[in-house]
C-alpha cells in the first residue's frame, strides 16, 4: 500500500487550443477535468497500474462530491479531512505542439488545526502501508511545518516517507532526512543554493544530500532524462517522446512508477527506468491522463549507470519526466 497527502488538492480542467494566441479569442479542441495534486496524481497513476494506494487530502462540499466521482472512476481509495473550499481550480492550456501554460490558484487558507487533522488522517491510513508520499505546494498559511511533521508520523506508523514538494517545505523536511526526495533540476537548484550546470553537477548535489541523511534523491531532468542517487551510487535513464500531449502530471507519474517498483523489491537503476516510463508515458497522453498498463508498453527507456555527466542542462527545461507544481 502507497498512501498520498495532498494538502493543496485542485480540480484540473485542461482545455486544449491548437496554439494559444496571448490577449485574443482563442476556440478549444477539447477539454477534460481531473482530480488532482501531485499526490492525487500519484495514487491515480499507482490505480492505473493496479497498485493499492489511498489518497488522503482535504476536501468539503461541492467539490468533495465531484472530487470524490472523480477518485471513484479511477478506481482511488481515498479519505477526505472535511475542510469547504480546500479544492482549488487548476487551469492548464495544452498546444498541438504539447507546449503547456498553467494558472494554478493558490487554494484555501489554512491553519494549525488543518495541519493537524491532515497528518493525523494521513498517520492513521499509514499503518501496515510501505510508503506515505507528502507531495505538492502547500495552502496558504501553512508552513514547512506539515510534511517535517509528516516525515515523523509516518516513521511512528513503520512507513517509508517520500517528498516531493519544493522552496523552504522542502529544505525543512529534507533535515528531517526523509527516504526520498524527488526535485526537478530547479528545484534541487534551490535547496542547495548553488547553479547546476551540468548532469554530473545535480549528481555531485544529490549525492551530499545523501550523505547528509536522506535515502534516495530522484532528480528528473527534462528532456535529459532522470538520474537517482543513494549510499550505494547513482543511475540515469532516458525515455524520447516522439509526439508529446502534455506535460501536467508526468513527473508525479515518475515517482507513482519509481515507488512501485520499489515496493516490488527492485533495484534503484531498474526502479529509476520504470520511473521513467512511467513520466514519459505520461508525456504522451493528453490533459493530466496518467498512463496505464498499455501506455507504458510504448515506451523505450534507455538505463545506465555510465553516467552522462558532461551534458549541460538549461535552467528551464522541456521535462520528459516532468512535474508541474500542484
Amino acid at each position: 500500500m502507497i498512501v498520498t497527502l495532498t494538502p493543496n488538492p485542485s480540480l484540473d480542467r485542461t482545455i486544449e487550443v491548437p496554439t494559444l494566441r496571448v490577449g485574443e479569442v482563442n476556440r478549444a479542441n477539447g477539454g477534460r477535468v481531473d482530480a488532482g495534486g501531485k499526490g492525487v496524481n500519484v495514487s491515480r497513476a499507482l490505480a492505473a497500474n493496479g497498485h493499492a494506494t489511498v489518497a488522503v487530502l482535504p476536501a468539503g462540499g461541492v467539490a468533495a462530491a465531484q472530487f470524490g466521482r472523480l477518485l471513484a472512476d479511477a478506481g482511488v481509495d481515498h479519505e477526505f479531512i472535511d475542510l469547504p473550499g480546500a479544492v482549488r481550480t487548476n487551469i492548464t492550456l495544452v498546444e498541438d505542439d504539447g507546449t503547456t501554460t498553467k494558472v494554478n490558484e493558490a487554494g484555501r487558507a489554512a491553519g494549525a488545526h488543518e495541519v493537524t487533522a491532515m497528518l493525523d488522517a494521513a498517520q492513521a491510513r499509514s499503518v501496515g502501508a510501505a510508503w506515505v508520499v507528502g507531495c505538492g505546494s502547500l495552502p496558504p498559511g501553512v508552513g514547512a511545518e506539515l510534511y517535517a511533521g509528516l516525515v515523523e508520523r509516518a516513521r511512528q506508523a513503520g512507513a517509508q516517507v517520500a517528498i516531493d514538494t519544493s522552496g523552504t517545505a522542502l529544505s525543512d523536511a529534507v533535515t528531517h532526512r526523509p527516504d526520498l526526495i524527488k526535485p526537478n533540476h530547479e528545484e534541487l537548484q534551490e535547496l542547495v543554493g548553488i547553479e547546476l550546470g551540468t548532469v554530473g553537477d545535480v549528481i555531485a548535489a544529490a549525492r551530499q544530500i545523501v550523505r547528509g541523511g536522506v535515502g534516495t534523491v530522484v532528480v528528473s531532468l527534462g528532456e535529459h532524462g532522470a538520474v537517482a542517487v543513494d549510499a550505494h551510487g547513482a543511475a540515469h535513464a532516458h525515455a524520447r517522446v516522439t509526439k508529446p500531449e502534455s506535460t501536467v502530471g508526468a513527473g508525479d507519474c515518475l515517482l507513482a512508477g519509481f515507488l512501485a517498483a520499489t515496493h516490488a523489491g527492485a533495484a534503484m537503476p531498474d526502479a529509476l527506468a520504470i520511473g521513467v516510463r512511467w513520466g514519459a508515458a505520461a508525456v504522451g497522453l493528453p490533459g493530466s491522463r496518467v498512463p496505464g498498463p498499455a501506455d507504458l508498453k510504448r515506451v523505450l527507456v534507455t538505463r545506465s549507470t555510465d553516467l552522462p555527466v558532461d551534458i549541460r542542462l538549461t535552467t528551464h527545461v522541456a521535462l520528459v519526466a516532468p512535474e508541474t507544481e500542484g
